[in-house]
C-alpha cells in the first residue's frame, strides 16, 4: 500500500495522479490522505499500512469514520475504470477535466480517472487555500485554451460561491457534474438562469463517486429499493469490500449489490429521488418524517440559504423535528419557516426546535456535519 498525502496544490495532485495511474496498471494500492485533516494519523493507523492489501485492490478511500469507526472502501481498477466510462457516455462523450475538488475523496480522485481515460491531462486548481472564485476563473480559462467538452465536478456550496461571484467562468462548461450533497431547486435554478449546465450526481465511495445523474442510472448500473425503501446499488462500478472489516463487507455487500444508508422512491419512469439517510428518519409521536423532506420544504423560501433537519430525542415524542437554518438576507421568522413546513407536510414535519446559524458545519466536501448540528440544536 503506498500512502499519498495530498493537500490540494497542484504537485501533490500530480504524485498522487501519478500514483494512482500506476494502480490501476497493476501497481500498489494507493490509500490518499490530506495532511490537513485532524484525523488522518488515526486514518493511517487504521488501514494497517504494513498488512497485505485484499486482492484487485487500486484504491482505497478512507472515511473518517462518523459511524463505526474508520472505515477503507476497497475499489478496483475495473470499478473506477467503468465508472469514468459511464460518465463520459452520459455526458457526451470524453472531455478535459478540471479538479476542483479535493483529489482524497472519490469525487476528487474520479476527476483524476476521467481525464486518464480521455487522453488528457486535468487541470488542477490550487485549493490548498480554500475555494476561491476568481482562481477557479483563471484555471477554468487555462482548460478552456484546449479543445473541448470540458468537465468539472464541485459540491453545490462551490456552484453557489461561483454564481455569487457573477460565474466566475461557470457557463462554458459543457456540464458540470455536482455531487456530495442534494442540489436544491433555487440553486439549479439560478444555475439555468447564469446559462449554467449542472448534471446532479447520486453516489459514494462505495460506488467509485456519482453513478446516478439525474435519478438516472448510468449505463451498467442497477438501482432497486429493498427493506424499508433502502436503497441499492448494483453494477461494475461498485467498490468490493472494507479494509480489513470483512463483518461490514458482508453486511453491506451481498449478491453483487450493495445496500446503501439512503432510502428513496422509484418513480414510474424508473427514476429514483433519494429521500435522505435511513437513520434520518425521525419518528416523532410514530409518524415517520424524513429529514429531508423538511431540507427541502425549508429551502423553498426565500430568506433560507440552507437547512438541516435532524433528530432530537424527547420524552414525550421520543423524538423532535429540529432545524439548523441559515438565513439569506432578511432573516425569517421561525414562525413564518413553521408555517411553510406545516402546510407542506401536515404538523409532524414541523421543527419544535428551530435555531438560525451562520453556517452549517461541513464534514468533507459539501457534506453537513449532522452530528455537529444535533449538538448544537441540543443546546
Amino acid at each position: 500500500m503506498r500512502v499519498v498525502w495530498t493537500g490540494g496544490d497542484p504537485a501533490s495532485v500530480g504524485e498522487l495522479r501519478a500514483a494512482v495511474l500506476a494502480a490501476l496498471d497493476g501497481g500498489p494500492a494507493v490509500l490518499p490522505l490530506d495532511p490537513r485533516n485532524p484525523a488522518a494519523r488515526d486514518l493511517v493507523a487504521a488501514m494497517e499500512p504494513e498488512t497485505p492489501v485484499e486482492p484487485g485492490t487500486a484504491v482505497i478511500i478512507p472515511t473518517s469514520g462518523s459511524t463505526g469507526g474508520p472505515k477503507g472502501v476497497l475499489l478496483s481498477a475495473k470499478a473506477l475504470l467503468a465508472s469514468a466510462h459511464a460518465t463520459h457516455a452520459r455526458l457526451g462523450g470524453p472531455g478535459r477535466w478540471l479538479l476542483a475538488t479535493p483529489a482524497n475523496y472519490v469525487g476528487g480522485l474520479q476527476v483524476l480517472v476521467r481525464a486518464h481515460v480521455a487522453g488528457s491531462e486535468p487541470v488542477v486548481l490550487d485549493t490548498s487555500g480554500g475555494f476561491d472564485p476568481a482562481a477557479f476563473a483563471e484555471a477554468a480559462a487555462a482548460l478552456f485554451a484546449s479543445p473541448g467538452p470540458h468537465y468539472t465536478a464541485l459540491v453545490p456550496t462551490q456552484l453557489a460561491r461561483l454564481l455569487d461571484a457573477g460565474g466566475s467562468g461557470a457557463d462554458g462548461f459543457a456540464a458540470i457534474v455536482l455531487g456530495g450533497a442534494r442540489l436544491d431547486d433555487r440553486l439549479r435554478e439560478r444555475a439555468a438562469h447564469a446559462g449554467v449546465r449542472v448534471v446532479s450526481a447520486y453516489g459514494m465511495s462505495e460506488t467509485a463517486s456519482g453513478c446516478v445523474y439525474e435519478g438516472v442510472p448510468l449505463d451498467g448500473v442497477r438501482v432497486r429499493l429493498g427493506d424499508g425503501d433502502r436503497v441499492e446499488i448494483a453494477g461494475d462500478v461498485l467498490a468490493h469490500g472494507y479494509r480489513l472489516r470483512p463483518e461490514l463487507t458482508a453486511e453491506a455487500f451481498s449478491g453483487g449489490w450493495f445496500r446503501t444508508s439512503d432510502v428513496g422512491r422509484l418513480h414510474d419512469d424508473g427514476r429514483l429521488e433519494v429521500l435522505g439517510r435511513a437513520d434520518d428518519v425521525i419518528n416523532t409521536g410514530g409518524v415517520k418524517v424524513p429529514a429531508g423532506s423538511v431540507e427541502r420544504v425549508l429551502a423553498t423560501h426565500a430568506g433560507v440559504r440552507a437547512a438541516c433537519v435532524v433528530a432530537l430525542p424527547d420524552p414525550e415524542w421520543g423524538q423532535i423535528v429540529a432545524a439548523a437554518v441559515v438565513p439569506e438576507g432578511p432573516e425569517p421568522s421561525a414562525e413564518e419557516l413553521k408555517a411553510l413546513v406545516r402546510e407542506a407536510l401536515g404538523a409532524p414535519g414541523v421543527p419544535k426546535r428551530l435555531a438560525f446559524v451562520a453556517e452549517l458545519p461541513l464534514i468533507g466536501p459539501g457534506k453537513v456535519d449532522r452530528a455537529a448540528v444535533r449538538s448544537t440544536l441540543r443546546g
